[in-house]
Formats: C-alpha cells, sequence, structure tokens
C-alpha cells in the first residue's frame, strides 16, 4: 500500500486514495515521528529506547519491536505473513523508514527548498507558495516535547523561516509588494531577531509607494535590535535605506513584459504600424521568459496578426508576423488551433505581396509557415522551410538563417531516421550564433544537441550540452532551459536506475516545472507516458489511475490500459483503431508502444507495421530524441519483434 505521512502539524498517515490510516496511540506516532526524522536513515534500538523514554524501564527494547510490529501492519495490512517490511527496514540492530521523500511533507518541503535556491524568482514564488501551504501548525503538534523531538521541530522552524523570506524577496524582485505587506508585518513581529523580515517589510512598503512608512519600518527595527540584542548597525537595514532615500531603480522592477502587452493592447493614441509591431516586439521579449508569459505572448502575437490583417495593408501585416521570431524546440503546437489560423493569415499575406517581397521578409514568412506548421506530413511546409533557408543563404543574413535552420529542424522530423541531419542543424546554429551573438538560437542549438545524443545513447556529450545551454540561460535569463534539462536528467536516471519509485518521484518533479512552464504541447501527456515507459521496463501493466491526463496519446497507449484491466477484446478493438503515429518527437516512442501492445496481443499485422517504422532508428534510443522519455534502444525492440514474427 502507497502511504504519505505528513508531520507539518499532527502526525497523519493517509493511503494513496487520501484516506486516513490509524496507527496507534501516542507513542506509537512518536515512534513514527522518529524515523521520519532520521530522513530514511537506519535508527539503531538502542538510540530509540533513549529517545522515547527519560528513564527507560527494562522491557523497553521489547516494547519497541512490539510497537515495530504494529506500526507495520497498521502501514502494510496486505503484507503476506513472514515477508520483510518495505516500510519500516530492519538495518543492524535497529530500523528505518523507507518510503519516498515526496511521500513525506516535511521531506518534500525540505527538497523544494533546496531547488529553489538558484531558481527564477517566478518559479521561486510558485513553488515556495505551495510548499508553505503544506504546513497546518508546529511540526509535530500532537507529540509531547521529548529529546529528539526539539531540534528537529527547531530544524523545520528555520527552513519555514527561510522559505518564507525566499518566498518573499521572489515576489519582490517581480514587483508584487502589495500582498505581502500583512504577511511580513505578522512575520517580522513574530521573528524580531530575523533583521532579514524587517528588511524585506520595509522593501514592499516603499513599492507600494508608502516611503515614510518604509524608513519608519527600517529605524524602528534597528532601535528594536539594538535594545533587545544590542546590534549597533546592521548592514542590510542600512543598504536599504540608503536605496529608498535614493530611489534606487532595483527596489521598483520595471514593468514586466505581459504588463507591457496589455498596455500596448489598450493604447489607442500610438500608430497601428508602431502599437501592432510592438506588441508582436514585447510579446517575443515575453516568450523568453515562459510560464504564464509564454502562453500571454503566444495570445498577443495571434492577436496582432490578426488585426494587422484587418488593416487590409499585407506589408504591415508581414512585418507584425515576423517581428516574433522565438526558437522553437518542440514539433507539437501549444495551441494547434492558434497556430492553424496564424499560418492560413501568413499564406495569405505572401499571397499578397507577391513575387515584389523582400527576400528577407519573405524568408521570415516561409520559415513562420514551417515552424507553426509542424508535427505534420505535409509538404507545403517542408517546401517552405527549404525555400526560406534558401534565401536566407542567398542574402548571408545571419538572423534569417538560423529562423530558417529552425524551421528546418522542425520539418526534419517529417521522415524518421534524420538525426544526423538534426545534428548538422544544431552544429551550425551554435556555430553561427556564437559568431553573430544570438544566445536564443545558441541556446536552440544545444537543445537539439542535447536530443540528438539522447537519442544515439551519448550522454555524456548530451549532458556537456546541457550544461552549456544551462550556462547561457543563466546569463540570458531563460527560464524554460533549467526545465528541459532536468527532464533530461530525468531521462538519464531512468535508463540506470533500477529503483522505480525513485524514477517516478523524479518524473513526478518534471511534470510540476513543465505544469508551470506554459508549454503544453510540451507537457500534455508526456509524463503518464514516462510512468508507462516505466511499467514497461520492470514487466509490469499499464498505470490506469484515472487522474493520469495521457492527452493526445491516449489512443496508443488505450490498447494497454484495456489489457491492465483486463478487457481483451476492448484491447484488440483499440488496437485495430490503431492512427499512424504523427511526425514528431513522439513518433518512436508511440511506435515502441505499439510494438509493445502487438507482442502482448499476439498481433502480426501491428508487428511488422511497428519493426517496418522502427527499422530506420536502429542503433538509437526509442523515445530518445524527446531527451526526457526512454523505451530503451529500438535494436532490442526490433529484436522482440523479430522473435515474434519468427524472423532471424
Amino acid at each position: 500500500m502507497e502511504i504519505h505521512i505528513r508531520v507539518l502539524g499532527p502526525i497523519e498517515v493517509r493511503d494513496a486514495e487520501g484516506r486516513p490510516v490509524a496507527v496507534g496511540s501516542q507513542r506509537r506516532r512518536e515512534l513514527l515521528g522518529r524515523l521520519v526524522a532520521a530522513g530514511g536513515r537506519a535508527v539503531p534500538l538502542s538510540v530509540l529506547v533513549d529517545d522515547l523514554w527519560e528513564d527507560p524501564p527494562t522491557t523497553a527494547a521489547g516494547t519497541v519491536r512490539t510497537f515495530v510490529a504494529e506500526l507495520r501492519r497498521a502501514l502494510e495490512p496486505d503484507r503476506p505473513p513472514r515477508t520483510p517490511s518495505q516500510v519500516i527496514k530492519t538495518v543492524g540492530t535497529g530500523y528505518a523508514l523507507r518510503i519516498p521523500r515526496a511521500h513525506v511533507d516535511a521531506h518534500r518541503f525540505e527538497d523544494t527548498l533546496a531547488d529553489m535556491r538558484d531558481a527564477p524568482s517566478g518559479q521561486v514564488a510558485s513553488a515556495l507558495s505551495e510548499a508553505l501551504s503544506w504546513w497546518q501548525g508546529e511540526p509535530y503538534t500532537d507529540l509531547d516535547a521529548s529529546r529528539w523531538l526539539a531540534p528537529e521541530r527547531a530544524r523545520l522552524t528555520e527552513l519555514h523561516c527561510q522559505a518564507v523570506e525566499m518566498r518573499a524577496r521572489a515576489v519582490l524582485d517581480l514587483g508584487r509588494g502589495a500582498p505581502l505587506i500583512p504577511e511580513l508585518e505578522a512575520f517580522a513581529t513574530a521573528h524580531p531577531w530575523r533583521e532579514h523580515a524587517w528588511v524585506l517589510l520595509s522593501h514592499a512598503l516603499y513599492q507600494v509607494g508608502r516611503q515614510v512608512d518604509a524608513l519608519a519600518s527600517l529605524r524602528a527595527a534597528r532601535a528594536r535590535l539594538l535594545d533587545q540584542f544590542g546590534l549597533e548597525s546592521v548592514d542590510s537595514l542600512d543598504h536599504l535605506e540608503r536605496d529608498i532615500l535614493r530611489h534606487a531603480a532595483h527596489l521598483t522592477p520595471a514593468p514586466r513584459d505581459e504588463d507591457r502587452l496589455r498596455l500596448l493592447t489598450r493604447t489607442e493614441a500610438t500608430g497601428t504600424y508602431t502599437r501592432l509591431r510592438s506588441m508582436s516586439s514585447v510579446a517575443r521579449a515575453a516568450a523568453v521568459t515562459g510560464g504564464t508569459n509564454l502562453v500571454l505572448a503566444q495570445e498577443h502575437r495571434a492577436a496582432a496578426a490578426a488585426e494587422a490583417e484587418r488593416t487590409g495593408n499585407p506589408d504591415l501585416t508581414a512585418r507584425v508576423i515576423a517581428a516574433y521570431d522565438v526558437p522553437t524546440i518542440w514539433t507539437r503546437a501549444d495551441d494547434p488551433g492558434r497556430s492553424e489560423a496564424l499560418v492560413a493569415t501568413t499564406q495569405r499575406t505572401l499571397h499578397r505581396l507577391g513575387p515584389g517581397a523582400s527576400p528577407a521578409l519573405r524568408a521570415r514568412l516561409l520559415a513562420t509557415i514551417a515552424l507553426e506548421h509542424r508535427g505534420t506530413r505535409d509538404q507545403f511546409a517542408a517546401e517552405a522551410a527549404r525555400e526560406a533557408e534558401q534565401l536566407a543563404r542567398d542574402l548571408h543574413d545571419p538572423n534569417v538563417l538560423v529562423l530558417a535552420l529552425n524551421a528546418r529542424f522542425v520539418q526534419s522530423f517529417q521522415r524518421p531516421g534524420r538525426t544526423g541531419e538534426r545534428d548538422a542543424i544544431a552544429g551550425e546554429l551554435i556555430e553561427l550564433s556564437a559568431r553573430h551573438d544570438l544566445p536564443l538560437f545558441e541556446i536552440l542549438g544545444h537543445l537539439i544537441k542535447i536530443q540528438v545524443h539522447a537519442a544515439r545513447g551519448d550522454t555524456g556529450t548530451a549532458q556537456r550540452h546541457a550544461e552549456a545551454a544551462e550556462r547561457l540561460a543563466a546569463l540570458h535569463e531563460a527560464p524554460l532551459v533549467p526545465v528541459l534539462t532536468a527532464a533530461f536528467r530525468t531521462m538519464c536516471l531512468a535508463e540506470r536506475s533500477n529503483d522505480a519509485a525513485e524514477v517516478a518521484h523524479a518524473y513526478r518533479t518534471v511534470a510540476t516545472d513543465l505544469a508551470g512552464a506554459g508549454m503544453p504541447g510540451v507537457e500534455a501527456g508526456v509524463f503518464p507516458l514516462a510512468l508507462l515507459s516505466l511499467r514497461m521496463r520492470h514487466h509490469r501493466p499499464a498505470p490506469t489511475d484515472p487522474d493520469l491526463d495521457w492527452g493526445p496519446y491516449r489512443p496508443w497507449v488505450q490498447p494497454l490500459l484495456d489489457l491492465a484491466r483486463g478487457n481483451l477484446a476492448a484491447a484488440r478493438h483499440a488496437a485495430d483503431a490503431l492512427p499512424t503515429p504523427p511526425a514528431d518527437h513522439l513518433y518512436d516512442a508511440l511506435w515502441a508502444v505499439n510494438a509493445h501492445t502487438a507482442t502482448l496481443l499476439h498481433d502480426e499485422s501491428l508487428a511488422a507495421q511497428a519493426h517496418d517504422a522502427l527499422s530506420p532508428l536502429r542503433g538509437e534510443i526509442a523515445g530518445g530524441t524527446t531527451a526526457m522519455i526512454t523505451f530503451g534502444p529500438v535494436n532490442h525492440i526490433l529484436s522482440t519483434l523479430d522473435q515474434h514474427l519468427n524472423r532471424r
């Protein structure tokens, strides 16, 4: 039975469906809490005895063993008799609690805080807001003070204070200090010795225009620290006071990109050309920051293009469309309907411009068609990419060429087995972008290299490109990059680890990051596919959790879901209706799923189709081109299919 333990408040144990699990008396809860506090390490029996009793009785050791046995029965009610416990393990002369860290709120909180130390402000604010919501009171509220409990409570309370301060700093860095003021007033009053709390409060007051209150708060804090703690001067208070008096620009961040977008949308005084082109340009800047900014940017870019077309001026429309040149790494559109509308607008604009359009503008519009109409087998999109590249090379314009190369990259998925072509594209993107200072497309080149080498099973080279992409992302503030590199490292973990629970936890973290990254085309269905790949590797049935959202990939996994539920007839019917996997990053992964289905159902027709589809990818890793999930070597899948088809 999967269990979840809460100790950030009263000790609670719940099963996978959220139902409470009774663990018995306060003594038993204290023993469980002591094992939680050990963080998975073994606690010797003698230490447990000393921690549970100030004056241990002679029967203490036997009592602890009895408590352990009762806890094991409560936490593993379905465990067969005389089989070893998988939750509370006997280690030497002691015991260790062995459940995933993500299943214990205190451990999950601690790990989240550590992960956010160097993360972008938006990610920090979101992640720590959620983590702080897990606190339901003082840790281990329902336990009496004991030898082990006081230092553990103090440790967790300090982490809580750090999280409050780190989240507040992130929110202030985003320029959103107003909602923080009541919270920081209470926090600073409860922790008067934490000078950073007073700095944060005063900064929040300044951001809402209360400069006098901000200065008064600083001076009151300085007096309190002097009276109560003898601190005559605190640098952080002094520095903030000077910054407030000189109205330092960093105290009030510039308007965020989404605010600029809304302002441009509302402004009527600006000329139509300037306003619409500015909307597209600012959308480009906002898209790079990811999250809600990316979603908003795409919406405003589409709105600007549609409004420009309504003016009847094709030159204006073309320049509004061309102003948004954001690199594209994934072959499934975030909003297919919006992408198709933009493709149609761009095609009409090209037709209206006619042969007199400037080559650079024509190349940008053709690249836009190829980029937005990705993940298909439509030849007009591939031809658009080829023409855009030829125009760009004739122009010797690196800004146009990197966009055209990006278009050729996404169209390279029209046919399988083109990893070498993508490798060459990535190499040229990196070299060209480094020479002409185009950092976003240099990052794109490294991200493509990660996919290429992950597909080839060369994780060492892929890791070097991940590190290069992360260095550039930190310098140029591209927060989407760490989300993608973390997904790649989780794929590497899946390839080398036999601990399915550990890998599943890592994938859950990736899914959480993707959910806030503003890339639904990447996020949708990838987490369930990752779980399926783990199940297939460990020869287990497909996960049938009703909460799993398979997104666009459900048709391909439906036969396996039916088999997992014991419905063979439904599985055969679903297998007969399988569509051809799209020409995108998941092509080989979905054919790997189909191959598995064919083997389980003894479906020779599907097995033959899978064999033909995967043969061009010999020597590669199925799913590897995503740099996120792995279904193992294609050669192994083909070998299994050969055996099934009675081939040599």
